[in-house]
Protein backbone atom coordinates (compact mmCIF):
# COMPACT_ATOMS: atom_id res chain seq x y z
CA UNK A 1 0.00 0.00 0.00
CA UNK A 2 0.90 3.76 -0.93
CA UNK A 3 0.82 4.49 2.44
CA UNK A 4 -2.47 6.73 4.72
CA UNK A 5 -4.77 8.68 2.94
CA UNK A 6 -5.02 12.02 4.44
CA UNK A 7 -8.47 13.79 4.25
CA UNK A 8 -8.27 15.78 1.08
CA UNK A 9 -6.65 12.96 -0.90
CA UNK A 10 -9.59 10.63 0.27
CA UNK A 11 -12.26 13.28 -0.74
CA UNK A 12 -10.40 14.11 -4.24
CA UNK A 13 -10.42 10.49 -5.02
CA UNK A 14 -14.04 9.97 -3.55
CA UNK A 15 -14.90 12.65 -5.84
CA UNK A 16 -12.94 10.93 -9.03
CA UNK A 17 -14.99 8.38 -8.12
CA UNK A 18 -18.29 9.31 -8.51
CA UNK A 19 -17.06 11.17 -11.50
CA UNK A 20 -16.75 7.62 -13.09
CA UNK A 21 -13.46 6.93 -12.17
CA UNK A 22 -11.27 9.87 -13.98
CA UNK A 23 -11.81 13.03 -14.63
CA UNK A 24 -9.71 16.69 -14.79
CA UNK A 25 -9.82 18.94 -12.33
CA UNK A 26 -12.44 21.39 -13.14
CA UNK A 27 -15.27 18.33 -12.12
CA UNK A 28 -12.99 17.41 -9.40
CA UNK A 29 -13.50 20.87 -7.74
CA UNK A 30 -17.19 21.33 -8.71
CA UNK A 31 -18.24 17.91 -7.37
CA UNK A 32 -16.28 18.56 -4.06
CA UNK A 33 -17.55 22.03 -3.74
CA UNK A 34 -21.39 20.38 -4.28
CA UNK A 35 -21.10 18.00 -1.49
CA UNK A 36 -19.05 19.43 1.15
CA UNK A 37 -21.14 22.73 0.59
CA UNK A 38 -17.81 25.23 0.42
CA UNK A 39 -15.37 26.95 -1.58
CA UNK A 40 -12.38 24.41 -3.03
CA UNK A 41 -9.48 26.07 -4.16
CA UNK A 42 -8.69 24.43 -7.81
CA UNK A 43 -4.76 24.75 -7.22
CA UNK A 44 -4.98 22.78 -3.75
CA UNK A 45 -6.82 20.10 -6.10
CA UNK A 46 -4.68 20.02 -8.79
CA UNK A 47 -1.83 19.88 -6.80
CA UNK A 48 -3.20 16.82 -4.93
CA UNK A 49 -4.18 15.18 -8.06
CA UNK A 50 -0.48 15.39 -8.77
CA UNK A 51 0.78 13.64 -5.51
CA UNK A 52 -1.69 10.89 -5.72
CA UNK A 53 -0.56 10.73 -9.33
CA UNK A 54 3.01 9.64 -7.74
CA UNK A 55 1.93 7.65 -5.46
CA UNK A 56 0.44 5.40 -7.84
CA UNK A 57 -3.16 6.10 -6.87
CA UNK A 58 -4.22 7.96 -10.34
CA UNK A 59 -2.78 7.86 -13.73
CA UNK A 60 -3.46 10.76 -16.34
CA UNK A 61 -3.10 11.62 -19.76
CA UNK A 62 -3.86 14.89 -21.96
CA UNK A 63 -6.76 13.93 -23.42
CA UNK A 64 -8.27 16.84 -26.51
CA UNK A 65 -11.23 18.53 -25.90
CA UNK A 66 -14.66 16.84 -26.99
CA UNK A 67 -15.51 17.61 -30.66
CA UNK A 68 -17.47 21.33 -30.73
CA UNK A 69 -15.94 21.84 -27.02
CA UNK A 70 -13.14 23.97 -28.09
CA UNK A 71 -10.20 24.72 -25.88
CA UNK A 72 -7.12 23.07 -24.54
CA UNK A 73 -5.87 19.61 -24.22
CA UNK A 74 -7.19 18.35 -20.59
CA UNK A 75 -5.01 16.19 -18.18
CA UNK A 76 -7.31 13.80 -17.42
CA UNK A 77 -6.62 11.47 -14.21
CA UNK A 78 -8.20 8.35 -13.48
CA UNK A 79 -8.40 6.42 -10.24
CA UNK A 80 -5.94 3.16 -10.79
CA UNK A 81 -6.82 -0.34 -8.95
CA UNK A 82 -4.35 0.67 -6.12
CA UNK A 83 -6.18 3.90 -5.86
CA UNK A 84 -9.65 1.99 -5.20
CA UNK A 85 -7.75 -0.80 -2.59
CA UNK A 86 -6.77 2.43 -0.85
CA UNK A 87 -10.64 4.10 -0.62
CA UNK A 88 -11.61 0.40 0.47
CA UNK A 89 -9.08 0.53 3.25
CA UNK A 90 -10.10 3.49 4.78
CA UNK A 91 -13.59 2.74 4.25
CA UNK A 92 -12.97 -0.57 6.33
CA UNK A 93 -10.97 1.66 8.95
CA UNK A 94 -13.70 4.34 9.75
CA UNK A 95 -16.15 1.55 9.91
CA UNK A 96 -14.45 0.13 12.84
CA UNK A 97 -13.99 3.54 14.32
CA UNK A 98 -17.21 4.33 13.89
CA UNK A 99 -18.55 0.95 15.44
CA UNK A 100 -19.69 1.39 19.24
CA UNK A 101 -20.64 5.31 18.65
CA UNK A 102 -23.98 5.40 18.91
CA UNK A 103 -24.14 9.08 20.87
CA UNK A 104 -23.00 10.35 17.37
CA UNK A 105 -25.54 8.38 15.12
CA UNK A 106 -27.89 10.18 12.94
CA UNK A 107 -31.71 9.93 13.43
Amino acid sequence: MAGVLGGFEHKVLLAIMRLDGRGYSVPVVRELEALTAGPIAPAAVYVTLRRLEKRGLLTSEMEAPAEGEGGRQRRVFAVTAEGVAQLIEARRHLHRLWEGVEALELP
